[in-house]
């Protein structure tokens, strides 16, 4: 249904109702399993869900001298997965095996890629936009030529991109070829979490993103 104002709702009705079953098998799936989420229809594209409502950055578990740290990561059946990595999550597309396989807690390899870290520098001109930033760096980036490899965006440019800016530019890994584009974890990044409510605390804090000199790079490509 298309062209009325509750267009939307009423389509979401329609879904429902033709996937009853299918819904109703989810929902116990999700009560019935430990770590299982379902995302109900109408909650925007995947990757808006994986951005807005699942993406945690660091997990935690355990209480005390016992409490430990891991740092979140994804696995999608779609190459556009790599959006979360704008913010400061690594993620990538698979095929549906692998991701199966991840879903049911079992280890997914994979022969570690080429690191490519791409500095950001300087300020964006007032008379560009944004989609001129990321045009650009998916252009410069198909030309330096990172197909299977990591990216790793880092620079004081960095902050003049906004979460927005940053998840789009990984967004387009498909388009230069890269297996990832990752983005660091900082302010900006826990800006985002706060707004999207999922920091709760307000002395909850995140670390800033390394200078290029205390990571392990295989190569540097600058901006220009």
């Amino acid at each position: 249904m298309n062209r009325s104002p509750d267009a939307l709702e009423r389509n979401q009705q329609l879904e429902f109702e033709r996937n009853r079953e299918r819904f109703v098998f989810l929902k116990w799936g999700a009560s019935a399993f430990r770590n299982m989420l379902i995302v109900p229809p109408g909650s925007g594209i995947v990757h808006q869900v994986n951005l807005e409502f699942l993406a945690r950055v660091v997990f935690g578990c355990g209480d005390g001298a016992g409490a430990v740290l891991y740092p979140d990561s994804l696995v999608g059946t779609d190459s556009h997965t790599t959006m979360v990595n704008g913010l400061g999550v690594l993620g990538w597309g698979v095929g549906g095996i692998e991701a199966e396989a991840v879903m049911l807690g079992q280890a997914i390899s994979l022969v570690l890629p080429e690191v490519i870290g791409y500095k950001i520098t300087g300020q964006l001109s007032p008379l560009s936009t944004s989609t001129d930033v990321v045009l650009t760096i998916t252009k410069h980036l198909r030309e330096v030529g990172v197909v299977g490899k990591f990216v790793e965006f880092f620079g004081a440019g960095v902050e003049q991109l906004s979460l927005a800016d940053r998840a789009t530019i990984s967004n387009m890994c498909p388009e230069y070829g890269a297996t990832t584009a990752f983005f660091p974890v900082d302010p900006a990044a826990t800006a985002y979490l706060r707004q999207t409510k999922v920091i709760h605390s307000p002395h909850a804090h995140s670390p800033h993103s390394s200078p290029a000199c205390d990571v392990h790079l295989d190569r540097v490509v600058n901006d220009e």
